[in-house]
This record gives structure tokens, sequence and C-alpha cells, in this order.
């Protein structure tokens, strides 16, 4: 990969990567941060939104996971940056940010520290897995593993 071929690619002339960014590197951080922030806005959207019961934002979620999973490049994107992120310290805060975003989507349905955990961590495996598959899990498979992972509060 060069600058150049992210600009062909892009369509902008070779100088428009390289004004923006100072390396190859840089320019990679930065898209897979934006690929990681967006989710998480989409995922603190569902959160805040006002309307709607503990099983409304479980069907959101599911939906949302479907969807996500269907932008493989953008999902492909997160996890490389969860790869770099292992190397890389300075690269932990996009992935940190995430997930404390899955943490309060959790707490919405339990104050067990460790379902908030098992839940942040299953969601990831979840969307990896289905990766994996040639035919890849729907917004109602996903949903029957969130309300397991994640039943309604009393």
């Amino acid at each position: 990969m060069s600058h150049r071929s992210v600009a062909r690619e892009a369509e902008l002339p070779t100088t428009a990567s390289t004004y923006y960014f100072s390396s190859l590197d840089a320019l990679l951080t930065a898209t897979l941060t934006q690929c990681m922030d967006e989710d998480s806005q989409r995922l603190r959207d569902l959160i805040a939104a006002p309307d709607g019961s503990a099983s409304d934002k479980i069907q959101g979620l599911a939906r949302l996971m479907a969807d996500v999973l269907s932008h493989r490049g953008h999902l492909l994107a997160e996890f490389e940056l969860c790869l770099l992120a292992s190397r890389r310290a300075e690269l932990r805060g996009p992935t940190n940010r995430w997930t404390e975003t899955l943490r309060d989507f959790a707490r919405l349905f339990t104050d067990s520290p460790l379902r908030v955990e098992l839940f942040a961590n299953a969601y990831d495996g979840m969307l990896l897995r289905g990766l994996l598959r040639d035919e890849p899990p729907g917004p109602a498979d996903f949903e029957a593993l969130l309300r397991e992972l994640l039943p309604p509060p009393d």
C-alpha cells in the first residue's frame, strides 16, 4: 500500500493523502478509528433513545449487529484496529471507548459486573464468528443470543 494507491482508490490526487497524513500508518490508524467511532456512536444513540422497552433495545441491537456484519470491510477495519491496539498501547483509546460503550449498553439490563463483562466480550466474539460463517447470522439469530446474555431487568 502506498499514498499513491490510496489516493487512486479514493479518486483523489496523491497530494491529498500526503497533505493530511504524514504516513500511511497515520492514515490507517485514522481510518480504523473512524470506523470504530461510527459504530460506537450508533450504539450510544440506541442507549440514549428515550422510547423503547428493554425488548426494543435488544431488537435494535440485533438489527444493528446484522447491519454491521453486512458491511464486512467496515467491521474488518474495527478488528484490525483491535489487533493493532494489542501491539501498540497508544491505539487503545478507541478500542477502550468501544468496550465502555458495550458495558453501558449492558448496564441497561444488569448491575452485575460479571454479566456486563460477559456481554462486552461476547458481543465482539459474535460478530467475529459471524464473519467466519458462509451464511451470516441475521437479526433473529443475534436477538436470541442477546436475550440469553442480557435477560430483561426484573
